[in-house]
């Protein structure tokens, strides 16, 4: 712009002045060739052959002058004609003139057009920046700090409608900012639960989640930490490996893939096998080391109970739902192949892959069965292994970034039944566990779920059916389990319980708790219900009541004769001691039809016969009579 307008400031300078006829008289110059010839010439010619070579001379001069203007007044001499001198000044003026008109006009004209433009730029520029100005303050004076939620109609219209992806993001948004700063930032006569549904709705819309579910997760985590946890569940979880260390070791496997073109490095300092791999150029699951079984694609977070476990050489452990073998391995490994490990799968048609996979990673301590893990203790025994490892079937909503089917299909009936399993499945795993061994007595469970019905709530469950307690699960990391919840409360050593999130950990969502069988007593039958307790402590009252009850019927009888005493404690059933009678035991022999005697099986004993409530109650309605009796007697005294 500013050449432009020094450009244009230059074009504006006035043109040099014409030189006057003194000047050109004055200020002479050597003359040229042209000149010489021209005066030779017009000394030895007629009035016509001068008209003649004056016209020859203007076309001449002319050109001279479109060529160069500066040396167009210079052509003529002192010693030319006057009238000759008149016409070509005149006429080298006027061209003069007009050569100035043309190129002035010219640039000029140029100038202006550079200067039109670049000062319709700048108005353009100007307008755009005003513009965006006011559109600004519009969009502060519609959009205050104070989000408006929408009303029962426009919520109505937007059911009949198709999902506006960008309003319900931008809703969401707006409503995680005020919710964090609630006090400041909320709408004058709407509560925090008004502003909770619509973002259920809102996120249930926009990520595809079912009413429960999203309704569980926002009950567990605060909004922002909400978002994050959502997030983490759109994208896919790294690739990690777990090096077979009963064939090789995790630095000679990294160098081998890394010389085919896998790019990986260590997993984390919590595991001295795992390598997480960040691409490959050739299929990790088909390269010759895995069909060798020197390393089992597994996720981070099945590393996790067995490092829990923490198995020792030579024990007897069970894993109890071994499918598709990736911890029954790990288990073998760290067993060094010694020991037995009993891998028990209740689907018949999953007992292939964990064949394959066991055979594939050269375990030979293994013992292979297809059982219901309820029935375990029934088939290897109680308190008969040291180590038991339960990584117990679930609803799977850790692990939604696998099977993002869970979003829509569970609901709270199914994590109750869940739930039920995993509390019987519990109990027998620690009914098969040995209090009394050296070395073990350890129960390690896991779920790959995020509920507090089937974690928290097991683990409380099985602390009061049985002889536990919750010890440390021995890993470094990880998020305390809850120890309560809503209107939940469990026991205080759940805190030693672990919890990973995708959002915090970059892991499958997943929970883990170590117990210690403390003794082989068992609080409670494992058919024992709630129920049956109540009703035995009934049972016990009944009893109690009824023996007063039989204290009061002596006493009443006490007034008739030894005889009537004791045809009626008979015929009840009572001794005089109050004991009741047993019958006698017969041992009358019968003859069967070839005449040998048969021996007819002992009788048992009856069961204890108690008064009839009508009897209780004369003898209660005589008691009182007689007391009366007696106080109205004592009146009158």
């Amino acid at each position: 712009m500013a050449a432009n307008k020094n450009k244009g400031e230059k074009s504006k300078n006035p043109p040099p002045k014409k030189k006057q006829r003194n000047d050109l008289f004055t200020q002479k110059k050597r003359p040229t060739k042209k000149d010489e010839v021209f005066d030779d010439v017009s000394d030895g010619q007629t009035e016509e052959e001068e008209e003649e070579i004056e016209e020859a001379e203007d076309l001449l001069d002319g050109d001279e002058q479109v060529s160069d203007f500066d040396d167009a007044s210079e052509i003529s001499d002192d010693d030319d004609v006057p009238l000759a001198d008149d016409f070509l000044q005149g006429d080298d003026d006027n061209e003069d003139r007009d050569s100035g008109s043309v190129s002035g006009s010219g640039s000029d004209s140029d100038e202006t057009d550079i200067e039109k433009k670049s000062r319709a730029i700048d108005e353009q520029r100007a307008r755009e920046e005003d513009d965006a100005q006011a559109e600004m303050q519009l969009n502060i004076k519609e959009e205050s700090d104070e989000f408006r939620l929408p009303t029962k109609e426009e919520l109505e219209a937007e059911e009949q409608s198709p999902p506006d992806l960008a309003n319900l993001q931008m809703r969401i948004r707006e409503i995680v900012r005020v919710l964090s700063n609630f006090k400041d930032l909320r709408q004058e006569g709407t509560s925090r639960k008004d502003y909770i549904d619509i973002l259920k709705m809102d996120l249930g819309s926009y990520y595809g989640y079912n009413e429960f579910l999203i309704g569980v997760l926002v009950d567990m985590f605060p909004v922002v930490e909400l978002m994050e946890l959502i997030e983490a569940f759109e994208k896919p979880r790294p690739t990690c490996i777990r090096t077979n260390t009963l064939r090789t070791r995790r630095r000679d496997l990294a160098d081998v893939l890394s010389k085919r073109g896998v790019e990986l490095d260590q997993l984390s300092k919590w595991s001295k096998v795992g390598l997480v791999v960040y691409n490959s150029h050739v299929p990790i699951g088909a390269t010759p080391e895995y069909l060798a079984g020197f390393y089992y694609i597994q996720g981070a977070s099945s590393f996790l109970p067995v490092m829990a476990l923490a198995p020792q050489e030579k024990e007897r452990v069970v894993d109890m739902a071994a499918a598709p073998g990736g911890k029954t391995t790990y288990v073998a490994a760290l067993m060094k192949n010694s020991g037995i490990i009993y891998a028990n799968e209740i689907r018949e048609a999953r007992l292939k892959s964990l064949t394959a996979n066991l055979h594939r990673m050269g375990v030979t301590n293994t013992i292979v069965c297809n059982y219901d893990g309820r029935e375990l203790p029934k088939v290897l025994g109680q308190n008969s292994v040291d180590r038991v490892l339960l990584d117990a079937p679930c609803s799977g909503t850790g692990v939604i970034t696998k099977d993002s089917s869970v979003k829509t299909s569970k609901s709270l009936d199914d994590i109750q039944k869940c739930a039920h399993l995993q509390k019987q499945l519990i109990l027998a795993a620690i009914d098969m566990v040995d209090a009394n061994s050296k070395s073990g007595g350890y129960i390690v469970y896991s779920t790959c779920s995020m509920m507090v019905l089937e974690n928290e709530a097991v683990i409380d469950y099985a602390l009061k059916k049985r002889d536990v307690k919750v010890v440390p699960c021995g890993l470094d990391f990880g998020c305390h389990g809850y120890i309560r919840f809503r209107e939940h409360r469990f026991h205080t050593s759940l805190e030693n319980t672990r919890r990973f999130y995708p959002h915090v950990h970059n892991m499958d969502g997943f929970f883990v708790a170590k117990l210690k069988k403390m003794s082989n007593a068992k609080k409670n039958p494992v058919s024992s219900e709630d129920s049956e307790t109540v009703e035995q402590t009934h049972r016990a009252e009944e009893i109690g009541s009824d023996k007063d009850n039989i204290k009061e019927l002596e006493q009443h009888l006490k007034k008739q004769g030894a005889k009537g005493k004791k045809k009626s404690l008979k015929k009840n059933g009572l001794l005089e001691n109050g004991k009741v009678e047993s019958p006698p035991t017969s041992k009358k022999r019968e003859r069967t039809e070839n005449g040998k005697a048969e021996s007819l099986p002992t009788s048992k004993k009856r069961k204890r016969k108690f008064p009839s409530k009508e009897e209780i109650t004369r003898a209660r309605e005589e008691k009182r009579k007689t007391l009366r009796e007696k106080k109205k007697q004592a009146r009158k005294r």
